[in-house]
């Protein structure tokens, strides 16, 4: 089976550095850029259209975060993402989001979820469309717009970065997926749950869709939540 080739469109004049990070991220999520395989900084700013400078500090700002890893002299390679990897960073996100969305739906009075509400239909339409890159980048946005409400700017730093290093999965194979779209409706739930004051209902939907994390996404079977 032939290997698709990654294709970047030309960059803005402006922000270059962080443009060519959020391509290259989104190759990353859409499995165009594979883990493993070794790709040129000089092919990708050529097919930018861009000095070899911001792709190359772009590709740093990823290797950082844990995304890629550098090859001196001849690129950067996506980071294998592998099985105690994974189950390292679920362990975390259970730890930091679960407690997190439990806060906030035992706040009084209730946060004001409402403007969240177009993010969470949004997703099950990108699900159901099998748009994966745009359903990925909404579900950030979403994850890190709920968190943001504990008004902690680094625990929403840190949220960010496990999500992040998460996509290293991709996501081939869940283009329409009936499974990803159940798991889409689940963010209109938990807005429901946290306005509702639901504290138990919160703690059990957050866990459930964080393990889909190691289920769903990576093609693993899925534990049921804890009541």
């Amino acid at each position: 089976m032939a290997t698709e080739t990654p294709r970047f469109d030309e960059l803005p004049r402006t922000k270059l550095r962080d443009a060519a990070t959020d391509q290259i991220k989104a190759q990353i999520i859409a499995g165009t850029l594979k883990p493993g395989e070794l790709y040129s900084i000089s092919t990708i700013s050529d097919q930018l259209r861009v000095s070899a400078t911001p792709v190359r500090e772009a590709v740093l700002d990823l290797a950082k975060d844990g995304l890629v890893e550098m090859v001196r002299n001849r690129g950067f390679r996506v980071r294998v993402l592998g099985d105690k990897d994974l189950d390292d960073i679920v362990e975390l996100r259970l730890a930091l989001e679960v407690p997190a969305m439990e806060r906030l739906a035992s706040r009084r009075p209730a946060p004001d979820v409402e403007p969240l509400r177009p993010l969470a239909r949004d997703l099950v339409r990108l699900a159901e469309e099998g748009d994966m890159v745009g359903f990925v980048a909404v579900d950030r946005q979403f994850h890190l717009a709920v968190t943001a409400l504990l008004g902690n700017d680094r625990y929403v730093a840190m949220v960010a970065l496990l999500r992040d290093q998460m996509r290293l999965l991709g996501l081939s194979g869940l283009e329409g997926d009936r499974q990803l779209v159940a798991s889409a409706r689940e963010h209109e739930q938990l807005l429901d749950l946290i306005a509702a004051g639901d504290a138990d209902g919160t703690r059990t939907l957050m866990t459930q869709h964080l393990q889909h994390a190691r289920g769903l996404w990576a093609g693993r079977p899925e534990e049921p939540a804890d009541d």
